[in-house]
């Protein structure tokens, strides 16, 4: 199993301790870029492939786990846009 598949693998089991940092990495990993608008986009983050391929995930705080709605919306998109 290849470092691109794993986390992939991790997300799609819907674990209730995946991070924000484990959902940056693989969105990385498959090619998005991570963009915000510096000190005024709070924590929201955008991570885009191109114009019209893009994810927006809220940083959670002040823990690092992601919610489970956060986890299906991220499942969602990249279902939407042909990773998975």
């Amino acid at each position: 199993m290849s470092r691109r598949e794993k986390p992939l693998k991790r997300l799609m089991k819907r674990p209730k301790d995946f991070t924000y940092e484990e959902a940056k990495t693989l969105l990385l990993q498959l090619g998005f870029e991570e963009r915000n608008k510096g000190k005024t986009s709070g924590s929201r983050v955008v991570f885009k492939k191109d114009e019209n391929t893009k994810i927006q995930i809220h940083k959670p705080h002040p823990d690092k786990i992601l919610k489970k709605y956060q986890i299906e919306s991220l499942l969602e998109d990249l279902k939407r846009y042909g990773v998975i």
